[in-house]
């Protein structure tokens, strides 16, 4: 029996339409677009032409997604991180919901092979498939920073770097033509002395989220997400109980551990 195949529409549609509603955005690429801006090391093992999508959460996805995902499980206590969890959970039930019977191979941004290298470079993903600009050292003519290591930093149209790359989907068996081509991500930093800045805020001051702000935008993470995030992981489960989003006690977790 054939296996079902997925159209380009079907991604933009009912895909994008479902998570869209979470506080997601949805870009489909093709395997080889990928492929092509990466070391053999790096590839994905598929077809060029194999029909894939990036996804993206906005500064929407915490109250549309994550708070009413965590109102609806009642723990007492997180085992792993609870943005993983809550992105996996909707990922996975909507993608078995649109495409029933389809192999998807999702890979999460958290996610790591056994080498220790990621499943999928997020930020060259997004690139790629015209979602957000992929900044590097080599987008600034004569870098003022010599040998100095410079990380590579992603900035969405609208949202400047208030958003995150989440999932790599792989539509394997499904090869797309002429129907899906390739739109180059808006360049929203076009000067070399903002690209500057912008690196060097990633880089050197990426705590005080300055980057993010490069360009303005048309929605930041609410004060609330902000606190969250700015929380040590290891301090998330107490701002968590602390919010009521966990019903156990201190001492009751130390006693089921």
């Amino acid at each position: 029996m054939a296996q079902p195949r997925v159209a380009v529409d079907d991604v933009r549609g009912d895909l994008c339409n479902s998570l869209s509603k979470l506080g997601f955005e949805v870009y489909p690429l093709k395997i080889g677009w990928y492929n092509a801006v990466l070391s053999p090391p790096l590839h994905q093992s598929y077809p060029d032409d194999t029909l894939a999508a990036v996804v993206l959460s906005t500064p929407a996805m915490f109250e549309q997604a994550f708070l009413p995902f965590l109102e609806n499980r009642g723990w007492k206590e997180v085992i792993t991180d609870p943005i993983d969890q809550c992105v996996k959970h909707y990922i996975s039930n909507i993608v078995s919901e649109c495409f029933p019977g389809v192999n998807v191979d999702v890979s999460y941004d958290y996610e790591m092979l056994p080498s220790r290298k990621p499943k999928f470079l997020a930020q060259s993903a997004a690139h790629v498939a015209g979602a957000a600009y992929y900044y590097q050292r080599s987008d600034v003519p004569d870098q003022p920073w010599g040998n100095k290591k410079m990380f590579g930093v992603c900035i969405h149209p609208q949202f400047g770097g208030w958003f995150a790359i989440r999932a790599l989907l792989v539509f394997v068996g499904t090869e797309v033509g002429s129907e899906l081509q390739q739109t180059p991500p808006p360049d929203s930093v076009p000067t070399r002395e903002d690209r500057i800045q912008l690196l060097e805020n990633f880089n050197l001051r990426w705590q005080d989220w300055s980057y993010r702000d490069v360009i303005p935008v048309a929605q930041t993470y609410s004060q609330r997400q902000r606190e969250y995030f700015s929380t040590l992981p290891g301090q998330r489960q107490s701002l968590l109980r602390d919010w009521g989003y966990l019903t156990g006690t201190h001492e009751e977790d130390t006693q089921e551990n």
